[in-house]
């Protein structure tokens, strides 16, 4: 089971993350999110992990120059869209960054999960709704609502999971990967406990889950050169 630590401030806990075995860390550059990464950080963080894991960076109703610009900087393999990005925008985003795109949704009903469906990008995630927040709350909602959704794309599992009810979360839907935040925070948000990641990472590989798909390469280090030149 591929698991992504997300909300990543510091290159220690991005370490700490990939010895663990995480196949992805998330960067947040969304201004309203506690776990805000200033640029020159996530630069340091993207440089260090290249090639060794999934370097997603998080974005709320961001423009396409921003997100390619950053995607740029700091090395980005993937997009995580978590404002109100339709399907046109998430394609203009991963043709002028060359990254993969995961499109989160906030789930309330199964009518979001299935509304998902417009969107063809690479991923989805899907998350706890919250009025007024995107994402990162520690709430979970109800599992049933995705287990019987179609399996493509790959759906990333997000929203209060920690390593206590990890197990059970993945028995209910099945997911291609999971997502975590503050359940391996001890406090601080944007600071990461290292013996949580540990314990999510060991709880995500025991319970399995979905056969991997056809996603896995890249985590190279982000796009083909003659997409940098977009990111202005």
């Amino acid at each position: 089971m591929r698991t992504k630590i997300c909300g990543i401030t510091r290159l220690e806990d991005a370490e700490a993350a990939v010895s663990a075995g995480a196949w992805a860390i998330g960067l947040n550059f969304s201004p309203e999110s506690p776990r805000l990464i200033d640029d020159a950080a996530a630069e340091e963080i993207g440089a260090s992990m290249r090639r060794r894991c999934e370097v997603a960076g998080v974005f709320v109703n961001a423009s396409l120059g921003r997100i390619a610009s950053v995607a740029e900087r700091a090395q980005l393999t993937a997009l995580q869209l978590h404002g109100d990005e339709g399907p046109a925008f998430c394609s203009e985003a991963a043709r002028r960054t060359g990254c993969r795109v995961i499109k989160a949704f906030r789930v309330r009903s199964r009518a979001e999960v299935r509304g998902a469906a417009a969107w063809r990008t690479d991923m989805h995630l899907f998350d706890a709704y919250r009025p007024g927040a995107r994402g990162g709350t520690g709430e979970s909602f109800d599992w049933e609502l995705i287990a019987d959704r179609r399996r493509e794309p790959p759906a990333i599992l997000a929203g209060g999971l920690t390593p206590e009810n990890l197990a059970e979360a993945i028995a209910v839907t099945d997911p291609w990967a999971v997502d975590v935040a503050g359940g391996v925070e001890d406090g601080l948000a944007g600071v990461k406990d290292h013996d949580l990641i540990r314990r999510f990472v060991a709880v995500a590989n025991e319970a399995g889950g979905s056969e991997p798909g056809e996603l896995d390469p890249p985590a190279s280090g982000n796009q083909p050169d003659e997409v940098q030149q977009a990111g202005t």
